[in-house]
């Protein structure tokens, strides 16, 4: 079993702290690289307050809505660990957005209106001068946002 240390921050004083641990957490999963190595990541619970700043119960909450997500699991008398998909639950899940998507392009062409198109063009309008090879981080978040503007203005 590998032990793996978080970097985050403490949290300030602006939402719950179950939500800024959650958010954290979160964050700190996504970031991580969960298959870097052969043996499963353990998360520390009193490790995590003290990176958080805060007490055992936020920690907890955010940890069972983590959960429920799927993005980590609790095992009794074990520990609580960062849940690795396997490859055959990745396509599942890349399949499954990919239906989304199209779902959504085809609801944003029934719906879409002159502002939603020009949001669209103006995400990649950036990107007419130079290589691309210049924007490659760039042109990574504008494909995100450009992907989320349709599945907003799909309805």
């Amino acid at each position: 079993m590998q032990m793996m240390s978080f970097s985050v921050a403490p949290l300030d004083q602006g939402m719950s702290f179950k939500a800024k641990a959650y958010q954290a957490l979160r964050q700190a999963i996504t970031q991580m690289d969960i298959y870097g190595g052969p043996s499963e990541i353990r998360l520390d619970e009193r490790q995590l307050c003290e990176a958080l700043g805060v007490s055992r119960t936020p920690v907890r909450e955010a940890m069972a809505l983590l959960e429920q997500e799927g993005f980590i699991r609790s095992m009794p008398r074990r520990g609580i660990f960062v849940v690795r998909k396997t490859k055959a639950e990745i396509i599942e899940m890349i399949t499954v957005c990919a239906a989304l998507e199209g779902m959504a392009a085809r609801l944003f062409v029934e719906r879409a209106d002159e502002r939603g198109m020009a949001d669209l063009h103006e995400t990649f309008d950036r990107f007419a001068e130079g290589e691309l090879a210049d924007h490659v981080l760039e042109y990574s978040d504008a494909n995100v946002a450009f992907h989320q503007s349709i599945i907003q203005a799909s309805g």
